[in-house]
C-alpha cells in the first residue's frame, strides 16, 4: 500500500507526455499592495528596476483585469545610489528615468526616499523632484509597510552579458 501511494505521488509530479507545449494560466489577480525596495550599487540600474514596476502595473491595467490605478497601491522605496537620479540638479543626466517615474506617479505610484540616505548624500527636501516623499528611514519604512500587509519586491538588476538571440 505504501509503495502504491509513493508511486502514485511520483507519477503526479511527472510532466504530461505528448502535449503541444506550455499552457497559459489566467491567474485571478485582485487588488495589489506592493512595496518595491530599490537599493542599487549603480544609479543607472534604476532604469531596469523601473521595468519591474511596469511589469506589475501593465498586466493588471490591461484586459482581462482592467484594474483602474486606484486599485493598485504601489510604493517604491529608494535608498541606494539611485537616490541621485531624483535630485533636481541631476535631471538632465537621468531624464528618462525621472520621466518614467513621473508617469508612474501620475498612475498613483508613490516614490519614497530614505531620509538617512538623503542626508548621507547631502540632499535636503528641496533638492528632490516634487513627486518625492522623504521618509525618516528605509528600514522603518520596510518594517511599517510589511506590517500593513504589503508584498515586498526587491528587483535584482544584473549586468546583461548576452543578447536574447545569443541565449536562444
Amino acid at each position: 500500500m505504501r509503495y502504491a501511494l509513493a508511486l502514485l505521488l511520483a507519477l503526479a509530479w511527472l510532466p504530461a507526455r505528448g502535449g503541444d507545449g506550455a499552457r497559459f494560466v489566467q491567474t485571478p489577480y485582485t487588488e495589489q499592495k506592493v512595496l518595491f525596495d530599490f537599493y542599487f550599487d549603480d544609479p543607472q540600474k534604476i532604469d531596469s528596476a523601473l521595468y519591474w514596476v511596469r511589469s506589475l502595473i501593465r498586466p493588471l491595467m490591461d484586459s482581462p483585469y482592467d484594474m483602474a490605478p486606484e486599485f493598485l497601491d504601489i510604493k517604491v522605496l529608494i535608498h541606494g545610489t539611485e537616490i541621485v537620479t531624483l535630485a533636481k540638479k541631476n535631471y538632465e543626466k537621468y531624464r528618462d528615468a525621472v520621466e518614467r517615474m513621473k508617469y508612474y506617479h501620475a498612475l498613483g505610484v508613490e516614490f519614497r526616499v530614505c531620509g538617512l540616505a538623503a542626508e548621507d548624500y547631502g540632499y535636503r527636501l528641496q533638492d528632490f523632484q516634487d513627486f518625492i516623499l522623504l521618509t525618516p528611514s528605509a528600514m522603518t519604512e520596510l518594517a511599517h509597510w510589511q506590517l500593513q500587509g504589503y508584498a515586498v519586491i526587491r528587483p535584482i538588476v544584473m549586468e546583461k552579458k548576452f543578447s536574447i538571440e545569443e541565449l536562444r
